[in-house]
């Protein structure tokens, strides 16, 4: 993909829905009781897979393009899928549906692509190990594939070392299947909508500050889901209405859950020209419309208890730091390393390509911003969110920016070269 730097960016986006609460629609929908209808569904590669691993389960799902239907069977209706469980690169799939094949009274064997098998799996592998579970990497590496067979389980309470959603939805879900309550307590909160949307489900689920506790054999029921649009998708839209200049955007439809509004808050802090409105509620989680206004950066320093809230927009947030005026300081972002790239080195390396001050360091990095970028040819390793944070990079660039493997893209937004060119003032 060829990239031109943009005069003016205008007009309104709706972005796709948001990709964490997609995947859980159709693995809580699979283990209700009832017809699950969702609309707004992230129709992205990696929420594709989580579809066709549950319709492999025995799972009737209908994708429409009006509504996903999940005709869930119970929380024990899932049935052995005779053959491995291929997850694409989905680690999100990867990781929850382990602490659901946990609990199954059958053997199952879970892969994935090149990028998953690389992915750590270890950090809920032991946890399910203490559970009870019997679960194996098969290449004795804690990757995929993993090998999970039927074993009985015990509830615990798992002291995660990492504020991880994935970790701890994977430990919640597996302690629906087992006996006692599970509690899980992570260093800092992390994106909270499995707890939400299992208590919207039915399942008796707690939140205590840091610390989520689940009873086991909940009695779930099919629910009709509202996907918010994500604000890891809006993000690009948001760091592009910001750089280029003359730019004004009105991004719809922004899922704004506090342990997700990460990207808002740094860019307030880079004196970022973002005004919120129609705030609303949508199937449980605050909605509003963003309107973004060309605006001159400042640097600033991002870490602590904000990383989880981010993580995922933090290469485009190091975009933004290229093109702000002073220094920007990202830092404990140690989980960037094993991201489907390691998007430590994979940013500072393009940003380096493109011309800014970029160092890395081994939790982030240190960008030195005001330099103009320029055109560069930009290596993806095959890493949707490196794809469009670069793209977006290119839009403020002198010359044309050539993306390698840009169609990665389509993991997470498979319209989005359409939608940014769409807003290109000619």
């Amino acid at each position: 993909m060829f990239i031109q730097p943009a005069s003016s960016l205008k007009g309104s986006i709706l972005i796709p829905g948001d990709k964490s609460i997609s995947h859980r629609s159709i693995m809580f929908g699979a283990l209700a009781e009832g017809c699950t209808e969702v609309t707004h569904f992230l129709q992205g590669a990696d929420c594709l897979s989580t579809i066709a691993c549950f319709q492999k389960l025995g799972i009737a799902i209908e994708n429409t393009p009006e509504c996903i239907r999940i005709h869930g069977k119970g929380l024990y209706g899932l049935r052995p899928p005779g053959c491995s469980l291929d997850v694409g690169n989905s680690g999100t799939t990867a990781r929850l549906i382990s602490g659901i094949l946990a609990g199954q009274p059958f053997a199952t064997t879970l892969t994935g692509d090149a990028s998953i098998q690389k992915r750590p799996m270890g950090r809920i592998i032991a946890p399910l190990r203490e559970m009870g579970a019997d679960i194996k990497s098969l290449h004795e590496n804690d990757c995929a594939p993993l090998c999970i067979n039927s074993s009985k389980l015990k509830g615990i309470h798992y002291h995660s070392p990492v504020a991880s959603a994935q970790v701890k939805s994977c430990l919640l879900l597996a302690g629906m299947y087992a006996d006692g309550e599970t509690s899980i307590t992570e260093p800092v909160l992390s994106r909270n909508h499995t707890e939400l949307m299992l208590a919207a489900f039915g399942a008796n689920i707690k939140s205590s500050n840091v610390t989520a506790s689940i009873q086991p054999r909940p009695h779930l029921t099919g629910q009709k889901i509202d996907v918010p649009g994500d604000i890891s998708s809006a993000a690009y839209f948001i760091a592009a209405g910001l750089l280029v200049p003359n730019s004004e955007l009105l991004i719809q439809n922004v899922g704004i859950n506090p342990t997700r509004d990460g990207m808002l808050r740094a860019a307030k802090a880079m004196h970022a020209n973002i005004t919120p409105c129609n705030t609303r509620v949508i199937s449980g989680e605050p909605v509003c419309d963003l309107l973004v206004k060309s605006s001159s950066l400042d640097g600033t320093e991002i870490g602590g208890s904000l990383i989880p809230a981010l993580i995922d927009e933090l290469p485009v947030i190091a975009v933004m730091a290229a093109y702000a005026n002073g220094t920007t300081i990202i830092k404990d972002a140690a989980e960037l390393k094993v991201k489907e790239s390691n998007r430590i080195d994979t940013i500072v390396n393009n940003l380096t390509a493109m011309g800014a001050d970029a160092v890395a360091t081994d939790d982030g990095m240190i960008i030195h911003g005001g330099k103009p970028l320029h055109a560069a040819q930009i290596h993806t390793h095959q890493d949707h969110r490196i794809a469009m944070s670069f793209a977006v990079a290119a839009l403020c660039a002198e010359g044309g920016t050539e993306i390698l493997d840009a169609d990665c893209a389509c993991i997470s937004y498979p319209a989005f070269y359409r939608d940014i060119n769409s807003l290109r003032v000619v």
